[in-house]
């Protein structure tokens, strides 16, 4: 048997004849970039997104079509229930993590930008509030408020009734609701603060940086135990500026930092020496950092050199 080898996750979905898809499968893809997007919201982990997916479309091929009212609905069904498995595995993997766990960052087109509902879902600031909740409350919030699929849907997901899953989503919106930005900026502030904060560091502007960051600015940095990294969130304007300018003086290093946009939501892209060092994602509120995620692990920085499709839909 032939395959076909689907350009975003890479992974190889037979064929019948080298040319033509089955239909099981060719329905697979045509929902496959909804389908990574509700997964990866619920593991922040491409490798296991990818993981969960493969899983769903073994699934999936097995299944009797004509017996298939909703072929989207299908799917979205087996691929919850295939990252509900994941997240609880990779509960325990994050508990032998060395250092802060941050999402892997990925390289978005301009459009995910452009629609305000995806980007702030994709964003590190919501993604690492939704690591707060329980692996169910995390599948029932993504399903719900991000993709507005019913509470039966859900239901039959997840392995409750209905009624429990209402229970569960207004409980998850409210830990959410207390935890994330209050004041979302659009991506032109972003932007407009980020190349502030871009001239202050590779300047080694300290005042510069102070000027930028909210007094209460966190920086979270993942090394993953394969880069530096500080073991813990730093918190406050001074003792971040510090780190940085600090970091950057003693090391004696050339740094560039380069505009781009991650998980749909203005980013930099930060190279040492002219080689990839790592990729920072930023939360802004009235005009200043509020939260820096500064992902440093190579293992998490395969998803940056192109750009991954994000829907909704």
């Amino acid at each position: 048997m032939n395959e076909r080898r689907d350009a975003t996750t890479g992974a190889a979905w037979p064929t019948a004849d080298g040319s033509r898809t089955d239909p099981a499968t060719e329905a697979f893809l045509v929902h496959h970039n909804l389908l990574f997007t509700v997964v990866y919201e619920m593991l922040g982990s491409v490798a296991d997104t990818e993981d969960a997916l493969q899983e769903t479309w073994l699934r999936w091929v097995k299944v009797d079509l004509g017996q298939v009212v909703d072929q989207r609905a299908y799917l979205v069904r087996i691929a919850t229930r295939r990252a509900l498995d994941r997240l609880r595995v990779m509960k325990r993997r994050k508990e032998a993590y060395v250092g802060p766990w941050l999402p892997e960052p990925l390289l978005t087109a301009p459009d995910v930008a452009e629609d305000v509902e995806l980007a702030e879902s994709v964003s590190m600031a919501l993604m690492l509030v939704l690591e707060t909740l329980s692996p169910t409350e995390r599948a029932v919030f993504v399903l719900r408020e991000v993709f507005d699929v019913g509470y039966d849907e859900i239901a039959a997901a997840v392995g409750k009734t209905p009624a429990t899953v209402r229970q569960i989503a207004h409980r998850a919106r409210r830990h959410v609701d207390a935890r994330r930005p209050r004041e979302a900026a659009s991506p032109d502030e972003t932007r407009a603060v980020l190349a502030s904060f871009q001239r202050a560091v590779e300047t080694r502007d300290l005042q510069g940086l102070l000027d930028v960051l909210a007094p209460d600015v966190v920086l979270i940095s993942d090394g993953g135990g394969v880069r530096r990294a500080a073991p813990q969130p730093i918190t406050g304007a001074g003792k971040v500026a510090r780190m940085i300018v600090g970091g950057l003086g003693k090391a004696r290093i050339t740094l560039a930092a380069e505009p781009t946009v991650v998980n749909g939501n203005p980013a930099l892209l930060l190279r040492v020496d002219g080689d990839i060092d790592g990729v920072m994602a930023a939360r802004v509120e009235h005009a200043r950092v509020t939260g820096l995620y500064y992902v440093r692990n190579p293992r998490k920085l395969t998803r940056i050199a192109s750009e991954t499709p994000l829907t909704l839909r």
